[in-house]
């Protein structure tokens, strides 16, 4: 039992030093926003989409690109439009006159890591697109079924201030997102930084910088020590009843789903790794509850007409529920 516990910590003290050395990778080109380089880590480690909010200019963009760019991956950029088709993104069939048959031509999607940015400004019918992508890792086209390379993930961002030409995200399509974290200004002194090394410097520079940190084994290797983190039965039972709680709560429309609840606990055994543990405690769960819920729950009109906003009725709902000690 002591091997086995001694194994289990140097294996999680393996997978930090490689989330360092990305960190160390991602801080060579931005600045602070550390929340969310560690969210997109934990996503990595989890198999998840993540969908990224914040006004232009707070490098969205620029992180997804970056963890992209430490992994040894193939890494495709989508930028979402209203006038874009179904075929733009998956791919089509296209006539072959040397075979006289059709080829399946893959689209841009068919890559590890696929940044979409600005994901609310295509059409239902584009987002529909993604829907058997994101869930089962394939695509299907003409009666065929075209898997996806391992890993794939999904990051995605929006921006919450411009809604013109922008359509909301159907339910279905929010929740196969593990997170959505939003992002804000840098602090002043961020900024500063900021102004400083983009003075010396330029971002293909600087992103010229960014060396390779795992691989796709790698990657298999470190979900597999996630997995193995241990979390007792009376921390699922918070998780489900937080996530049940949603569903019976009077200021929410809608509540969220088992596959919330099924997140959450791949949240937060990630987290734990990440804070060096093999165990799950409830600050881990707690913690992860706001990225996890905060695009998967409708507040009521009325609620929403009062100011209440997702991330304080979550707030609310986890304070509601007894915590286990």
């Amino acid at each position: 039992m002591s091997e086995q516990f001694f194994e289990q910590k140097q294996e999680i003290i393996a997978l930090n030093d490689a989330l360092n050395r990305i960190r160390a990778e991602i801080g060579k080109v931005i600045i602070g926003q550390h929340q969310m380089v560690d969210l997109m880590l934990t996503g990595l480690l989890c198999d998840g989409h993540i969908l990224v909010e914040g006004v232009p200019g707070v490098a969205k963009t620029l992180a997804a690109k970056l963890v992209a760019r430490v992994i040894d991956v193939r890494f495709a950029r989508l930028q979402f439009t209203p006038d874009m088709m179904p075929s733009d993104v998956i791919g089509t069939s296209v006539f072959n006159p040397g075979q006289s048959s059709f080829v399946f031509k893959p689209g841009p999607v068919f890559s590890n890591i696929v940044l979409i940015d600005e994901i609310n400004r295509a059409p239902a019918k584009t987002q529909a697109a993604l829907f058997e992508v994101m869930e089962e890792r394939q695509v299907t086209v003409d009666g065929y079924t075209h898997k996806m390379e391992f890993p794939f993930i999904v990051l995605a961002t929006q921006n919450p201030i411009e809604q013109e030409g922008t359509y909301r995200l159907p339910e279905a399509q929010l929740d196969r997102f593990l997170f959505k974290i939003e992002v804000g200004y840098p602090a002043l002194q961020e900024e500063v930084d900021i102004l400083t090394r983009h003075q010396h410097k330029s971002q293909d520079d600087l992103l010229s910088d960014v060396q390779h940190v795992l691989s796709p084994d790698a990657i298999r290797y470190y979900r597999q020590i996630v997995q193995q983190v241990s979390i007792e039965p009376k921390l699922i039972e918070f998780i489900a009843a937080i996530v049940h709680e949603t569903r019976n709560n009077p200021s929410l429309f809608l509540g969220a789903s088992p596959r919330a609840s099924l997140a959450l606990l791949k949240a937060s055994k990630a987290t734990a790794a990440l804070r060096g543990r093999d165990f799950v405690i409830p600050e881990d769960i707690v913690d992860m509850a706001p990225h996890v819920l905060r695009h998967r729950i409708i507040l009521t009109p009325e609620k929403e007409m009062e100011g209440l906003t997702a991330d304080a009725q979550i707030e609310l709902i986890i304070k509601s529920v007894e915590v286990p000690r």
